[in-house]
C-alpha cells in the first residue's frame, strides 16, 4: 500500500492525517471528487486504528415505531402515513411494553424508539411511555426521538426545548437518535424535507441535550439531490457543535433509498459512493470517536468493507425496521448476535458487543464463538 500511497494525488492528506493534524473542507472536498478509493480507504483506516484498534463493535438492539401517522409530508420519506391511510398505525403503550419485555428475552440492551409527528398524541404520552419502559427494566437503555420530534414534543407541552428535554430524561429518556439531520444545506432541505426543522434548529436540538449531560448520535442522509460541497458543508457543522459539546458519540452515514418516494433519483448512491463518503467522514470527524457502517442501508456485506474503509461499527441486531424497508431497502428485517459476530470475524475484526454509548459490554477472543439464536 505504501508504494500506491507515494504515487497517489492523495498522498499529502496520507501524510497530514498520519501527522495527527485536522483537514480542512477544502481537504474533504478533495477526497471525495478522489476516484482514489484504495488510498483514500488507507487514509481513513489508518484514522480509525489509530482510534479504535482492530475493534469491530454492535450493539443487540431492538426498533419500535411507536406510529407512523405524521403531520409533515417530506419528500423522501415512504414512512409516513396520514389518519385516512389504511396502512397507518400507532401503539399503545402497552402494546410497546410487550414488544420491550419480548426484547429482554433475547437479551437487547437497547430501545431504539422514534416515529412520527404524531397530530393527536399528547405529551403525557411519550412521558407515559418512558416511564413505563424504564420500569420494565432499569438496565435497559431507552434512545428516543429524533430533533424534529423533540420540537413537536415541546411545543405539545408548551415548554421550551431544554423544559421538555428535562422532562423527558427525568421519565427515562438515556439518549437522543440522530435521525432528521439529512442535508444541513437549506436549498436541499427545501426540496426533500419542506417544513421540517432546520439545521439551525436540529443542532440547538442537541446542543441542549449535550448541555444537559445527555448524549447522542449524529447522522447524514446522502445520495439524493445534495452536491459533495453540501456534504462537505453537512460535516463542517457537525465537526463544529462536536468542538463545542463533545456530546456526540458516534455519525451514521445513511445510504438514500430511492424506491417507494418522491425524490426524483435515478440513481442511487454505489458502493464506490458510500465506501467513501464513509472514509472521508471518518477522516474529516476526527472529534467523533465511532463511523457506524449501517447493515440495513448497504447491506451486510458492503458493511463489512466499510469495516476497512473508516468504520469501526455494524450497528445494531435491530428485529423489526420499517423505515428504510418501508422506502425500498431489501436487506434483511434482523441479524441475530451470532450473525454479527460472524460478519464481524469474516472481515478480520475483532467484535464487541456494546451499549448505547459505544462503550464494550463483551468481547470474543479467537476461539470463542456464540451461540445461535
Amino acid at each position: 500500500m505504501q508504494y500506491f500511497v507515494q504515487r497517489s494525488e492523495l498522498r499529502d492528506l496520507y501524510e497530514k492525517v498520519s501527522a495527527g493534524e485536522r483537514i480542512s473542507e477544502a481537504d474533504a472536498l478533495r477526497l471525495f471528487k478522489s476516484r482514489d478509493l484504495n488510498v483514500l480507504g488507507a487514509i481513513a483506516d489508518l484514522a480509525c486504528r489509530r482510534r479504535n484498534g482492530m475493534r469491530a463493535s454492535f450493539i443487540v438492539n431492538r426498533y419500535i415505531n411507536y406510529s407512523n401517522y405524521c403531520i409533515l409530508s417530506c419528500q423522501f420519506c415512504s414512512f409516513a402515513r396520514k389518519k385516512r391511510d389504511a396502512d397507518g398505525f400507532q401503539l399503545s403503550i402497552e402494546e410497546i411494553v410487550a414488544k420491550a419485555r419480548e426484547a429482554l428475552g433475547v437479551g437487547v440492551t437497547e430501545l431504539h424508539i422514534v416515529g412520527g409527528l404524531h397530530p393527536s398524541l399528547p405529551f403525557s404520552y411519550y412521558i407515559d411511555m418512558l416511564k413505563a419502559l424504564r420500569a420494565v427494566d432499569s438496565r435497559l437503555q431507552l434512545k428516543c426521538f429524533t430533533a424534529i420530534e423533540i420540537l413537536h414534543l415541546a411545543w405539545l407541552a408548551r415548554k421550551t426545548t431544554v423544559e421538555t428535554l428535562t422532562e423527558l430524561k427525568a421519565a427515562g429518556l438515556d439518549a437522543l437518535t440522530g435521525g432528521g439531520a439529512e442535508i444541513f444545506r437549506k436549498e436541499v432541505r427545501e426540496q426533500i424535507a419542506r417544513g421540517k426543522e432546520s439545521a439551525e434548529e436540529y443542532l440547538a436540538v442537541h446542543r441542549a441535550w449535550h448541555q444537559l449531560g445527555g448524549r447522542s448520535t449524529c447522522t447524514m442522509l446522502y445520495g439524493h439531490v445534495e452536491s459533495l460541497e453540501d456534504r462537505v458543508d453537512h460535516l463542517r457543522q457537525l465537526r463544529g457543535l462536536q468542538d463545542e459539546t463533545g456530546g456526540f458519540v458516534g455519525f451514521v452515514p445513511l445510504p438514500y433509498q430511492p424506491e417507494n418516494n418522491d425524490i426524483p433519483v435515478h440513481r442511487p448512491p454505489t458502493g464506490f459512493d458510500s465506501l467513501r463518503t464513509i472514509a472521508v467522514s471518518r477522516i474529516y470527524l476526527d472529534n467523533i470517536s465511532h463511523i457506524t457502517a449501517y447493515w440495513v442501508g448497504l447491506g451486510m456485506k458492503l458493511a463489512q468493507v466499510a469495516l476497512s474503509h473508516g468504520a469501526d461499527d455494524l450497528h445494531g441486531t435491530i428485529i423489526e425496521e420499517h423505515i428504510f424497508h418501508m422506502a425500498g431497502a431489501t436487506t434483511p428485517q434482523l441479524q441475530t448476535e451470532a450473525d454479527m459476530v460472524r460478519a464481524i470475524r469474516d472481515a478480520g475484526f475483532e467484535p464487541v458487543q456494546r451499549n448505547t454509548f459505544y462503550e464494550p459490554l463483551k468481547a470474543w477472543a479467537a476461539g470463542d464463538h456464540p451461540q445461535t439464536a
